[in-house]
C-alpha cells in the first residue's frame, strides 16, 4: 500500500509543479488583457501609409490556460490564441484570419512579448503605461529592423 501511496502522491507533486509553471507563464502575459480601443498604422518605407481605428478584446479562456485575442480594424480582423508548452518551453501564437492561418513561436523578452513569424519578420507586444498598450511588427532590412505596422491601444475598462 506504501508504495501505491508514494506513486500518487509523487505524480501530484508533479502535476502541481507543472501547473504552476505553466500559470506563471501565462500570468506574465497578464499585460495584455484588456478591452482596447486605439489605431492601426501601417508604414512604408519609415512614413505612415494609412491609419484606422482599432479594438481589440484580450481575455484569458479555459481557467486562464490560453488567452484569447480579437482584433478587429478596417485593415484587418484576427482571432488568435496564446498558449504555453511546457515540454518546448515555448509560447505560441495561433493565428487566424480570414485568409489564412497559422502557428509562431514566442517568448517573453525583457517582459515584451516577441512573436516569430520568421527569422526577418517578428510582432512585439508591450505594455506602454498604466492604461496603454501597443503591438507592432518589424521586418529586417539592410541588417536592422523596421517597423511596418504599429497598433496603439487605451483599455477602456
Amino acid at each position: 500500500m506504501k508504495p501505491i501511496l508514494s506513486f500518487i502522491l509523487t505524480l501530484s507533486i508533479a502535476s502541481l509543479s507543472a501547473q504552476s509553471v505553466k500559470q506563471d507563464k501565462m500570468e506574465a502575459l497578464s499585460f495584455m488583457v484588456g478591452e482596447w480601443v486605439g489605431t492601426s498604422t501601417l508604414f512604408v518605407d519609415g512614413e505612415i501609409s494609412r491609419q484606422v481605428p482599432a479594438f481589440e478584446r484580450i481575455s484569458y479562456d479555459l481557467d486562464s490556460s490560453i488567452i484569447v485575442i480579437e482584433l478587429n480594424s478596417e485593415t484587418l480582423k484576427l482571432h488568435t490564441i496564446i498558449r504555453y508548452d511546457q515540454e518546448d518551453n515555448t509560447y505560441y501564437y495561433h493565428a487566424f484570419s480570414e485568409r489564412s492561418a497559422g502557428k509562431l513561436p514566442a517568448s517573453m523578452i525583457d517582459g515584451r512579448f516577441v512573436v516569430q513569424a520568421t527569422a526577418d519578420k517578428r510582432y512585439i507586444f508591450e505594455r506602454t503605461g498604466e492604461n496603454s498598450f501597443r503591438e507592432f511588427g518589424e521586418q529586417r532590412k539592410d541588417g536592422g529592423w523596421v517597423k511596418y505596422f504599429e497598433d496603439t491601444f487605451t483599455d477602456t475598462r
